[in-house]
């Protein structure tokens, strides 16, 4: 594995105990790397990242985290080395507050002096966080609630943050300020990013690198021009 290497995944399949979802899946992340995985609902899309999580343990295949072995990890070790998800459909704790939630995030983290200067840079990228921090979370909007989770993923200071659909549900409007955010994020701090999503044209706009990942398998991988340039991507997800 190269050094920059952050994250392989080198022949995984995986699946719930029936037919497998993933098939042969090859993936690396670099360090400071921003990747978007995107493909059509039930292509996969979300075993991928439990299966990083470790929420699904793969049949075959390793996965390779900074040089280590990561399926030796137990999925409740996992955000202690810096692997952050977020996942699909927000689940905030909606009975807590925003601050609470956040606090959540950071629990495998250190804390005290860290979690507030870690604080001070999410709610300047999320300034709605900062002023409903005695809000409960479940009160908040879907967009908030978004931003909520996005921001307790953050809150542990991770190497790697996992996106699972982070638009799905949001007004056009309010998924444009979120990735405005994520660019903004990824530009200033260098976090290493892998985005799941289904609005293809952002997905690929602001990837170094991207996959398509459909039925469980990647078809094609590249950078997003090359990606936009060829005709299946153009036709089947680009409406061209």
């Amino acid at each position: 594995m190269p050094e920059s290497t952050l994250l392989e995944l080198a022949n995984i399949n995986a699946g719930y105990g029936g037919p497998k979802v993933l098939h042969d899946i090859n993936i690396s992340l670099s360090a400071g790397e921003f990747i978007s995985v995107i493909g059509p609902n039930g292509a996969g899309k979300s075993t991928l990242f439990r299966t990083i999580s470790g929420i699904v343990r793969p049949a075959s295949g390793s996965i390779t985290y900074k040089g280590s072995n990561l399926l030796e990890v137990e999925a409740s070790r996992r955000a202690h080395l810096g692997l952050a998800h977020v996942p699909e459909g927000r689940q905030v704790f909606p009975s807590m507050s925003v601050l609470e939630n956040l606090e959540l995030g950071a629990y495998v983290d250190k804390t005290g002096i860290e979690f507030r200067q870690t604080l001070e840079k999410i709610v300047s990228w999320f300034p709605v966080l900062g002023e409903r921090q005695q809000q409960l979370a479940g009160t908040l909007s879907g967009g908030e609630q978004q931003m909520l989770a996005i921001g307790r993923g953050l809150a542990a200071n991770p190497d790697i943050l996992m996106l699972d659909e982070p638009s799905m549900g949001l007004a056009p409007t309010i998924a444009d300020e979120i990735f405005e955010r994520l660019i903004e994020i990824h530009k200033t701090t260098g976090l290493s990013i892998i985005l799941v999503e289904q609005r293809v044209a952002e997905a690929l706009h602001f990837a170094n690198r991207a996959y398509v990942l459909e039925a469980g398998r990647i078809i094609l991988s590249g950078n997003p021009a090359e990606l936009q340039n060829d005709d299946r991507i153009r036709q089947a997800y680009l409406g061209m």
